[in-house]
């Protein structure tokens, strides 16, 4: 009974689209992104499209806000979900109201909601224990932990690494590679790893040797997480940092390149080149005040601190830099793994062979943790650890979703998503070039600037009401983060409905 009410209503759902469809073909002044070219593509799982009932949030999410205002701050909460009825590109919320989730969950969701795959593992008998028991990792992994790692990770491990440190997420995935690297560092200046017993008496007060004066150089507008070492290299909005003590490490610039990149390559080159003679300066500057650069830290894309790109030269400089001044070299790629770029690493893009010493992860790939190579391996048990040190759970999630990316060939559908994606924002950005300015992205992982951050936020909110899901990011950007199974059909009907709401603010 239940099944033919959903093919009803999935019946319903598709001419409810073909109507809505021809209406926007006769209206071309606020449709004209309904592409006949963009043939729809049938997802099994999807919707055919956004359908609202209230304003969002609406009256049962307020409701719930309330009630969870009595436990927890609810300051940040857009709004509640209703996960059972939310699939593929679409995220349903309490209210019955069903958005295109081109957000999904801060970049978080790699083969969309309630994926048949996933839903199947779940339903496999043999995999109850591993859902059903939570292990420290550290001291009693599980029999099948070495396969399912080769199975998972290390089957998308990047270039040059053959080790893992997984984690539970992306701040404590890069607080514990923070560690490795001073680790690594301190071995390496007494040429042992066997400290002193000075170095073991002034650790636990808190003092020099034993607790170095040792620094991490970071980028302006970098974002690495809330913990306190990941704090101390995060500078994209005052409201992560305030009124929290910090450490004395070193900030570069990073890049302020102009868009689109093809037309400025040599006013961005410049760019970098005075960012790269700053990071050096920096390195020499820190020694010098006796908090010598232990590692450099970076991200391949800013994301958090405002979508800021730069070019794979900047990234291969930067990495030389490392090498000469005997740093580690720690990419950070917990927003940009995973696929969204159009490979799966953002630094893939680079066309290195040794991108890096340490290569954080977690959101797409559903468990955190770092790669490294085998000299920051940690030297001793207890150095790098916590209970769970992870969730087996989310490597065998993870082994199926990469099943799903080579089975559907989801990088080339990213790709070819995302040049559709940004060919729409540059015709929408010459429409409306006083709102939208600096189109940019790779692969689906896009943003575009907005003429100020009070306008970005009513049109993030208006989008939402007419059933896209967007987020924002920096001072005045809008990013979108959609799913790997965004298509291309998918993004015409975003830009159209994107369109409706920028006609409305022209």
């Amino acid at each position: 009974m239940l099944k033919r009410e959903r093919e009803r209503e999935r019946e319903i759902e598709r001419e409810r689209h073909t109507t809505w469809t021809l209406m926007c073909l006769l209206k071309k002044e606020s449709c004209r992104y309904v592409s006949k070219a963009a043939t729809k593509t049938q997802v099994e799982f999807d919707y055919d499209g956004p359908s609202m009932k209230t304003t969002v949030p609406g009256p049962r999410s307020h409701e719930l806000t309330k009630q969870l205002g009595e436990i927890q701050n609810v300051g940040a909460i857009n709004f509640f979900c209703n996960y059972e009825e939310s699939r593929g590109n679409y995220l349903v919320d309490v209210d019955g109201n069903r958005m295109l989730d081109v957000y999904t969950q801060i970049s978080s969701i790699p083969i969309g909601y309630n994926h048949p795959a996933l839903l199947k593992l779940m339903a496999n008998p043999n995999n109850l224990s591993t859902f059903v028991n939570r292990p420290a990792l550290g001291i009693l992994p599980p029999e099948n932990f070495p396969d399912k790692l080769t199975e998972s990770l290390l089957s998308v491990a990047p270039s040059g690494m053959t080790r893992v440190q997984t984690m539970a997420c992306g701040s404590c995935s890069n607080e514990n590679a923070y560690k490795a690297m001073f680790i690594w560092y301190r071995n390496k200046e007494r040429g042992h790893n066997i400290p002193s017993d000075e170095d073991i008496s002034t650790c636990m007060i808190n003092q020099a040797p034993g607790c170095p004066d040792l620094s991490i150089l970071s980028f302006m507008g970098g974002f690495h997480g809330r913990t306190m070492g990941c704090l101390a290299t995060t500078h994209s909005k005052a409201i992560h940092k305030l009124d929290v003590p910090s450490f004395d490490w070193p900030i570069a610039p990073f890049p302020r390149l102009q868009y689109p990149l093809e037309e400025f390559t040599r006013e961005n080159a410049q760019e970098e080149a005075r960012c790269l003679e700053e990071v050096e300066d920096l390195i020499v500057k820190w020694r010098q005040k006796g908090k010598p650069v232990a590692g450099i830290v970076i991200e391949p894309i800013q994301a958090e601190g405002g979508d800021n790109h730069a070019s794979p030269n900047f990234f291969r400089s930067l990495r030389n830099i490392a090498r000469k001044h005997g740093c580690a070299f720690h990419v950070d790629e917990v927003q940009t793994g995973g696929g969204c770029t159009g490979k799966f690493w953002a630094h893939e893009h680079w066309g290195t062979d040794d991108p890096a010493d340490i290569v954080s992860f977690s959101k797409k790939l559903l468990t955190g943790g770092y790669y490294h190579k085998d000299e920051l391996q940690a030297d001793k048990a207890y150095r790098i650890f916590n209970t769970w040190m992870g969730d087996p759970s989310k490597n065998l999630f993870l082994a199926e979703v990469l099943n799903v990316i080579r089975r559907e060939n989801l990088l080339e559908e990213v790709t070819r998503s995302g040049k559709a994606l940004l060919n729409g924002l540059y015709e929408l950005q010459a429409q409306y070039p006083g709102i939208l300015s600096r189109a940019r992205g790779q692969g689906t992982f896009c943003a575009i600037d907005i003429c100020d951050d009070a306008t970005r936020n009513s049109i993030l909110l208006k989008a939402r009401d007419k059933g896209v899901l967007l987020g924002g990011c920096g001072d005045r950007s809008i990013r979108f983060r959609p799913a790997l199974v965004f298509k291309e059909y998918h993004v015409h009907l975003f830009l159209n409905i994107f369109n409706d709401v920028l006609a409305q603010h022209k």
